[in-house]
């Protein structure tokens, strides 16, 4: 299995990426989010990858971190999610917020990504609460979940977009907290930023 390439980088067409390692080029499907950190084309590159083989396809899917391959490997597992509409959602958010949002059990923030109807969203927190990889960034999702759900749901409430409110409240929950005082060390950072 293929889960590593590092070499030169080609090309760059979104949702295309072509890297040349050791005279052989590699084109690789890879999620919009890791174009803009990808470098200038002619320059050295090393992006994670995940070969997936199917009856007609093999092809390779591209990510700069482990926890966006990790939550691939994930969503593939999810009947009715293949590695198009999964690429769809890593373009749409970063794993820590995916993982925050299904912890959280927020079908709305889930229905809000590309390809993701009510019932979908629904499976996916079914099927993937307690099941995704904890980054050590953002909220401690097993133990401040629900008061994170709670301080964005007031945000929105107060005229925040749901993708800002999500962005905030992650920002300030390192620690196990009541949703008031996330709303309020949350406001009192946006002030001061």
């Amino acid at each position: 299995m293929i889960v590593r390439l590092e070499g030169t980088l080609l090309a760059r067409q979104p949702p295309l990426v072509t890297i040349d390692v050791g005279g052989v080029g590699y084109q690789v499907e890879a999620p919009l989010n890791v174009f803009d950190r990808l470098p200038q084309t002619g320059q050295a590159v090393t992006i994670l990858t995940r070969l997936v083989v199917r009856e007609d396809s093999q092809t390779l899917y591209g990510f700069l971190v482990e926890a966006d391959r990790q939550l691939f490997d994930e969503l593939l597992k999810i009947s009715g999610i293949g590695p198009r509409l999964a690429l769809a959602i890593l373009s749409g958010v970063s794993s820590d917020d995916f993982a925050l949002m299904v912890e959280a059990g927020d079908a709305g923030a889930l229905t809000r990504l590309p390809g993701i109807g009510k019932k979908t969203a629904e499976r996916l927190i079914l099927e993937m609460r307690g099941k995704l990889p904890d980054s050590g960034q953002g909220v401690d999702v097993a133990g401040s979940a629900n008061a994170a759900a709670e301080a964005r749901a007031a945000l929105t409430a107060l005229g925040y977009s749901s993708a800002e409110a999500l962005k905030m409240v992650r920002a300030v929950a390192d620690q196990d907290q009541p949703s008031e005082a996330l709303i309020r060390a949350a406001l009192k950072q946006k002030m001061q930023g």
